[in-house]
C-alpha cells in the first residue's frame, strides 16, 4: 500500500503495550506506516529487553501503562498484552482520550467486552480488534467461495500448536485466563459466523487436561460444536502443548450440497514447518473447489479448481493491514458497527464453548 501524504494531517502518535510477538509486529507496523508515530513501548521487564533497544533504538520503554499513559498522552493505544489485562487497558486508554487497537479476544468475559465497545462509543473513539484473518485477500475468497456452496452448510476448521520452549512458556502464560478454544476461537468462529451470515443457536463443547503444568481447572486441549439458525453446523479444534500432534494440526474446509472449498497444502510448502509457527496459522498456499455436480454417467461434471495463493501477504504485512485499517478507523473513514457486533457475537460462541467444557452441557444461545 502506498502512503499517505502527511502534509496536511498531524502524525498520530501510538504507544503499544505488550511486546510478544505479535506486540512487536504491530510495533514495526507502526513503523513502517508515515502517518503513525511510534512513540514508547510498555512491557514488564521493559530495562531488561535489549532485544527492543537493539530494533528500537531510544524509544522509550515503560513497565506501568498508566505511567507510559500519563508521560506519553499517546493519540493511540495498541494492546498486545495477555487477555485478563485487555478490558481494563482499553478503559484506561479511553478515559486518556486514546484511540485503541486491541488484540484479541477483546476482553476475558463478555460483560467486560461490551463495557469496552460502550466506553468507545462515549469517548468517541476507534476501537479495531485484531481479528487478522478479516484483512487476508486469501481468507476472504475463502469466505466468498463458502457462501456459493449452498445451505446447509459443514464448516471444519482447527489449529493445534505442537509447542516446546519459549512457545510452550506463552501458551501457558495464556492458559492462565484463557484457553485454547477462546484465545484463537474466535477467529474460526467469526469465519464461521461470516459464511453463514445466520444466527448461532447452540454450542456443545469438550475439553481435556493433558498436562499438570497448568491449572486443575484449565484444559489446553478443546473442540467446539456449534449449530446455526440455518442448519448449517461447525467444529473447532484447538490445543496447545509439548504432547500435540503435528498430523492435522490445520484443517480449514467447507462443504455444501454444492460441494467444498479446503485450504490445503500445495507441493511446494515447507514440509519441516511447525505449528507452532505464527505464519503458518494465517498462510493459506493454495485453495482447493469441489464440484458435486455430477453428469449423465454419474461422474463429476467438473475438476477440481486449485487457486494458487502463493503471492498472499505475510504476517508482518497482515499487521499492516491492519493498522492501515485502524488508520481509517481514527479518520472516522470506516464505520466499525458490525467489526463490534462480530467481535462481541464470536466472543459469545467461545465462552459458551467454555462453559460447556466445564458443566458438560449443551449452551443455547
Amino acid at each position: 500500500m502506498s502512503s499517505l501524504s502527511t502534509s496536511t494531517a498531524q502524525r498520530i502518535r501510538v504507544l503499544v503495550v505488550g511486546l510478544g510477538t505479535m506486540g512487536t509486529s504491530h510495533a514495526r507496523a507502526y513503523r513502517a506506516i508515515e502517518e503513525f508515530e511510534l512513540v514508547g513501548l510498555c512491557t514488564s521487564r521493559a530495562a531488561d529487553r535489549h532485544d527492543l533497544e537493539a530494533e528500537f533504538p531510544g524509544l522509550p520503554r515503560f513497565e506501568r501503562f498508566d505511567e507510559a499513559l500519563a508521560t506519553l498522552r499517546p493519540d493511540a493505544v495498541a494492546i498486545c498484552t495477555y487477555t485478563e489485562h485487555h478490558a481494563v487497558m482499553a478503559l484506561q486508554a479511553f478515559a486518556a482520550g486514546a484511540h485503541v487497537f486491541c488484540e484479541k479476544p477483546l476482553a476475558d468475559t463478555l460483560e467486560a467486552a461490551r463495557r469496552v465497545v460502550g466506553a468507545a462509543g462515549t469517548a468517541g473513539k476507534a476501537l479495531l480488534i485484531g481479528y487478522i484473518l478479516r484483512v487476508h485477500p486469501s481468507w476472504s475468497r475463502f469466505v466468498e467461495i463458502g457462501r456459493t456452496l449452498g445451505k446447509p452448510l459443514v464448516m471444519r476448521m482447527n489449529l493445534n500448536q505442537q509447542s516446546a520452549g519459549s512457545f510452550w512458556e506463552v501458551h501457558k502464560k495464556l492458559m492462565q485466563s484463557t484457553s485454547p478454544i477462546v484465545d484463537c476461537g474466535v477467529h474460526y468462529v467469526d469465519i464461521m459466523c461470516q459464511v453463514t451470515r445466520a444466527r448461532p443457536v447452540a454450542v456443545h463443547a469438550v475439553g481435556a487436561r493433558l498436562t499438570s503444568e497448568i491449572a486443575p481447572a484449565m484444559y489446553n486441549y478443546g473442540l467446539l460444536h456449534i449449530v446455526f439458525e440455518d442448519g448449517s453446523v461447525g467444529w473447532y479444534e484447538a490445543g496447545w502443548g509439548p504432547m500435540m500432534s503435528e498430523t492435522a494440526y490445520f484443517v480449514k474446509d467447507m462443504i455444501g450440497p454444492n460441494g467444498s472449498v479446503s485450504i490445503v497444502a500445495n507441493e511446494c510448502a515447507d514440509a519441516n514447518a511447525s505449528s507452532a509457527d505464527h505464519d503458518r496459522h494465517t498462510h493459506t498456499n493454495a485453495l482447493r473447489i469441489h464440484h458435486a455436480a455430477l453428469d449423465a454417467d454419474g461422474r463429476f461434471a467438473k475438476p477440481d479448481e486449485l487457486i494458487s495463493t502463493e503471492d498472499e501477504p505475510g504476517h508482518q504485512d497482515l499487521c499492516e493491514r491492519e493498522q492501515w485499517l485502524f488508520l481509517r478507523a481514527i479518520r472516522g473513514e470506516i464505520d466499525l458497527t458490525e467489526h463490534h457486533e462480530a467481535a462481541i457475537n464470536s466472543l459469545s460462541i467461545v465462552f459458551a464453548a467454555d462453559e460447556s467444557v466445564r458443566s458438560g452441557e449443551v449452551v443455547r444461545l
